[in-house]
């Protein structure tokens, strides 16, 4: 039987509306935070929690925690995250101990136990990690704060560096999620960029990953990659849907080489035309929806019975560093070189480097660099953001009694230039809100940015990936 393969919005709709944007996962985004924000401030915020205005009904609300491990062994091309390329694992231990350092200095203003509710392992390569100090790490970590049950406690899995052994003992750590970079299974993309491993290891973590009763299974594929064909994609496609994972995470490619150096390996004659990349994503679209799939938002997939796809579908979806997620908007304690936190109204960003990061810690400072403490017009413009990236509505009313604006004034000019997006069946302006139509969640980021002061005011949005 053939497969409709078409999208809800028109393949010209859509390359109009394919321009470069943030992935808001916060706004402000990243790009603005400012060097005037240091560890003085970040104490500020972190003593402004401790002394209740992270409280819910008198309780501490529960915090989530990010871990940044940035080693990785070998370097994919297409990567742009912030990592280190070594096989010297020795240097492990040196970061271990950075880690408690950085944790001993929250827990010196916050206080031990406090809540945590959602756990998250990144990188690089966590499982770069060998088992004995995923243990220190995960026991600091218990030994500090209070990991609460039914909590989401997840960790990027390499599939290279993980075995089904390996695997139970992650899972008697209490991981219950475990994300899979998959990004593709064609031996000839995975040559082109530097990342060779075979379906059967994969199938073999997401079998084992459910005799041990893991909760949720993420795999991540990218499209765009260099030597990937629409056939060759769907191919992929096939494969991830016989394993069916919980959750699918569907990016595209962006080819930045003069801001990620690794990318400056891939040939950018063997990336595919932007007809082919259409091509893909309408077939994953399609072939994820024939399988069973709900379409989360943006780039994420999740089986209709996930808790993902639940919370969409009940209003409870929220949006962080690290996604999307079913767990209460809350502060975030990030840990690690780079890594990025948020405390009630702040952002802050640790050093980018390993000797800015150790230096900083070795004197008893928070690592952090840079940050932003949040104005009330940031305030009301994340909240619109948030919504429209989460629910796909925005209710003025809701907004007005939050922030005290009356919508309608306040974004006058925003709702000017949304008329042309309702004109191509992309938003519906009503008299309450505005609601994303089923076309529109495919170019939600465009939609967002019109909300987003900074990028309207200057233009300039070249370092960011393109919506599709």
């Amino acid at each position: 039987m053939m497969v409709d393969t078409s999208l809800p919005i028109a393949p010209d709709v859509l390359r109009r509306f394919d321009v470069p944007g943030p992935r808001y996962t916060s706004y402000p985004t990243a790009d603005r935070f400012v060097e005037a924000f240091g560890p003085a401030q970040l104490v500020q915020a972190l003593e402004q929690r401790a002394g209740g205005a992270g409280a819910v009904g008198g309780r501490a609300a529960p915090l989530s925690l990010y871990v940044h491990v940035p080693f990785c062994e070998s370097v994919c091309y297409y990567c742009a995250c912030n990592k280190i390329i070594t096989r010297h694992h020795e240097r492990a231990t040196e970061y271990l101990d950075a880690l408690e350092r950085e944790v001993e200095l929250y827990i010196g203003v916050l206080g031990r136990e406090q809540p945590v509710s959602q756990l998250h392992l990144g990188g690089g390569t966590p499982t770069f990690l060998s088992d004995g100090e995923l243990a220190r790490l995960v026991g600091s970590l218990r030994r500090a704060f209070r990991l609460v049950p039914g909590g989401e406690y997840s960790i990027e899995v390499d599939p290279r560096t993980v075995s089904a052994e390996r695997l139970s003992f992650l899972a008697g750590l209490g991981f219950n999620r475990i994300s899979l970079g998959v990004q593709d299974f064609d031996p000839e993309v995975q040559k082109a960029v530097h990342r060779i491993q075979s379906f059967e290891s994969v199938a073999g973590l997401i079998e084992q990953a459910r005799r041990l009763g893991i909760e949720s299974v993420n795999a991540d594929l990218i499209y765009g990659l260099p030597r990937q064909t629409p056939g060759s994609f769907a191919r992929t496609l096939d494969l991830i849907s016989q394993l069916r994972p919980d959750r699918i995470a569907l990016y595209g490619y962006a080819h930045l080489p003069t801001r990620f150096k690794p990318q400056r390996r891939i040939h950018a004659d063997e990336l595919p035309s932007g007809a082919d990349k259409l091509a893909m994503l309408s077939g994953a679209i399609a072939r994820f929806a024939s399988a069973g799939y709900d379409y989360i938002g943006m780039d994420h997939f999740a089986l209709h019975t996930d808790a993902l796809a639940v919370a969409k579908r009940q209003g409870r979806l929220h949006r962080n560093f690290q996604g999307y997620s079913t767990q209460p908007d809350s502060d975030l304690i990030a840990l690690g070189v780079s890594a990025i936190g948020r405390i009630g109204s702040t952002y802050s960003q640790n050093a980018k480097t390993l000797p800015e990061y150790y230096d900083a810690l070795r004197q008893g400072q928070f690592p952090v660099v840079r940050g932003l403490a949040l104005s009330r017009d940031d305030l009301v413009r994340r909240a619109v953001i948030m919504a429209l990236m989460c629910q796909g509505h925005v209710s003025f009313e809701s907004i007005e009694l939050s922030y005290l604006i009356d919508f309608r004034h306040y974004f006058a000019a925003e709702l000017g230039l949304l008329q042309d997006m309702a004109a191509q069946g992309l938003v519906r302006i009503e008299t309450d809100g505005l609601t994303v139509s089923p076309a529109g969640w495919y170019v939600v980021r465009g939609i967002a940015m019109v909300f987003d002061k900074y990028l309207q005011a200057e233009r300039n949005r070249e370092r960011f990936s393109r919506i599709i």
